[in-house]
């Protein structure tokens, strides 16, 4: 691992659309501070972390050049452009990576309260099987329903992970899962390399880590930004 170049693609192209609040998701302030600069901010002091390219809808584009400059986010190598799709973005920021980059950190732009040592553990994974990405169990039990709300199915709870982000992969394996797959809406970048046949590792993540899409999740975000002010 030692001398290896790891870049980060961070996707926050997201217009918010669910949350109604007339900006997008990334720039939505927690305690006075974008949720993005929260993100970066990890990203940014995480010592394995060499590069970052964030991934950004063309309505914020300009603000979030300024608040990568406001906050000194040195590690951010360049801001482009996303696509229609998270998917789409993604491919941008893989078509914009250095090659001499090792592995590959995707990491969602609306998840502010990833850990260091999560960071840590899903590249390290990603160092000895290629593909890791970061997960918790489920804690409810998931049913699975038709289309008339019925109950085909309750799940068991056992076997049930909540994925998250970040994702870490060798470049040449997700850049070639990407472009095998250009036809494929996958849930997350995984599911591309699953999709190949390759073997994915789940390491255990955090509950805080979470994604910040409704109102709802706001609350808790700001809940969670205020215990670690305190710590």
């Amino acid at each position: 691992m030692q001398g290896a170049k790891i870049t980060a693609i961070v996707p926050a192209a997201g217009l918010g659309v669910r949350m109604n609040l007339g900006q997008a998701k990334p720039l939505v302030e927690i305690r006075s501070k974008p949720v993005i600069i929260y993100t970066l901010e990890v990203l940014q002091a995480h010592p394995l972390i060499d590069k970052i390219i964030l991934v950004f809808n063309k309505e914020g584009f300009q603000k979030a050049c300024q608040f990568v400059k406001k906050y000194r986010i040195s590690k951010v190598a360049r801001v482009i452009a996303g696509g229609a799709t998270r998917k789409e973005s993604v491919r941008n920021g893989l078509e914009a990576i250095d090659p001499k980059t090792k592995i590959v950190v995707i990491h969602d732009g609306v998840r502010p309260f990833v850990d260091e040592g999560s960071i840590s553990r899903v590249i390290e994974e990603a160092f000895v099987s290629g593909a890791a990405v970061l997960g918790v169990p489920v804690k409810s039990t998931i049913k699975k329903v038709n289309t008339g709300y019925v109950v085909e199915e309750t799940l068991k709870r056992e076997r049930l992970w909540e994925i998250q982000t970040p994702q870490a992969f060798d470049r040449e394996l997700i850049q070639k899962a990407y472009l095998r797959a250009s036809s494929y809406s996958a849930p997350d970048d995984a599911a591309l390399v699953e999709l190949m046949g390759k073997k994915v590792r789940v390491v255990r993540g955090s509950y805080f880590n979470i994604k910040i899409t409704t109102q709802e999740d706001l609350v808790f975000a700001e809940a969670i930004a205020s215990i670690k002010a305190i710590e």
